[in-house]
């Protein structure tokens, strides 16, 4: 198979990913693996962590990607038979075991796998999963729709749930990549306002296509205070801005895997009044299965720009650079 393999980190201008010739992986009995023909896989800004090394490398080489949509081709069994479609999600297995997972907090396991991370992924033509990790897709959803769902999709809808927003809250997202612009059609559904600040021109036009309340530029803060806010961007300063728009017992849901330090903030002002700040860690499978059926429900369709997989590098570029609207996807 072909695949996009990273063996140094660096730059992402220096194009870090190479193409080349690798086994099909062989998934093993004993560990309920499946094997998986790659349809698409969704470029996420942990991905460029990984790459650029801001998160330490655990894996070398590594397959990065974990939004991927493939098909079963080996292992399958039972209610996942061969053929059947299926979706791959950040946390590609826990223990089940520690503490964390036997209180059913598994986005929290002590030692869990990470797809495209500790265990190869998705930017190649085939790859490996734990049975137990993968779900299946609804119809509704094409590949391309769906890849960006997976991570992205999945991450912002548990942003919501950390944040306890509630139906008819005033929301706030502090950026609006893929992530955002996904949340943002669950909110509408939710029938929440949606006030969004984010840099890039194209960005704000695309929050403003999708219906948003109101739009400003990143360092502006909304006309009303918030009862709810997301922030999706890897800086401190941005989750200062959030704060700072809250109204009395508000909360702040950072959903970044990476954050810039937080600058010196007052606490009289900002925090007091029993306002929140709340990190965001990884997923659960229940929230995976929830969002899917939601997802489809309400025919998301995110917004994608197609790369094929000799396009990795610039894939992961557009994205640093914030070039695209919504989600980057990879085709092998």
């Amino acid at each position: 198979m072909k695949a996009a393999l990273l063996k140094s980190p660096q730059s992402i201008t220096n194009n870090p990913l190479t193409i080349e010739d690798r086994s099909i992986p062989q998934p093993q009995p004993k560990s309920d693996e499946v094997l998986l023909r790659v349809r698409a896989c969704g470029v996420c800004r942990t991905d460029l962590h990984i790459v650029e090394g801001e998160l330490p490398q655990k894996r070398t080489p590594v397959i990065p990607g974990h939004q991927i949509v493939g098909e079963v081709v080996e292992g399958g069994s039972g209610l996942l038979p061969t053929g059947t479609r299926v979706g791959v999600s950040w946390i590609g297995g826990t223990d089940g075991t520690c503490s964390y997972c036997r209180r059913g907090l598994e986005n929290l396991c002590d030692m869990p796998t990470y797809t495209g991370y500790t265990v190869d992924g998705g930017y190649a033509e085939y790859a490996v999963a734990r049975r137990d990790f993968v779900f299946p897709l609804p119809p509704a959803l094409d590949d391309l729709y769906a890849a960006p769902l997976l991570c992205a999709g999945i991450i912002g809808f548990r942003s919501l749930r950390v944040a306890g927003v509630e139906p008819g809250d005033r929301v706030g997202l502090f950026g609006f990549g893929a992530s955002a612009h996904l949340v943002s059609s669950v909110l509408h559904t939710w029938n929440c306002p949606i006030y969004v600040s984010t840099r890039g021109e194209s960005h704000r036009k695309l929050a403003r296509d999708l219906g948003a309340t109101w739009v400003g530029g990143e360092k502006e803060r909304p006309p009303v205070e918030l009862d709810r806010a997301v922030t999706f961007a890897p800086s401190g300063d941005v989750v200062v801005t959030a704060l700072s728009s809250l109204r009395k017992g508000g909360v702040v849901a950072i959903n970044a895997i990476h954050l810039d330090r937080i600058p010196e903030f007052d606490y009289d002002r900002l925090l007091w009044g029993e306002r929140q700040i709340r990190s965001v860690a990884n997923m659960t499978r229940e929230d995976a299965r929830d969002f899917l059926k939601l997802a489809s429900e309400i025919q998301l369709r995110p917004k994608v720009t197609v790369f094929s997989l000799g396009e990795a590098n610039e894939a992961l570029r557009a994205v640093k650079s914030d070039k695209i609207d919504g989600a980057a996807v990879i085709v092998p």
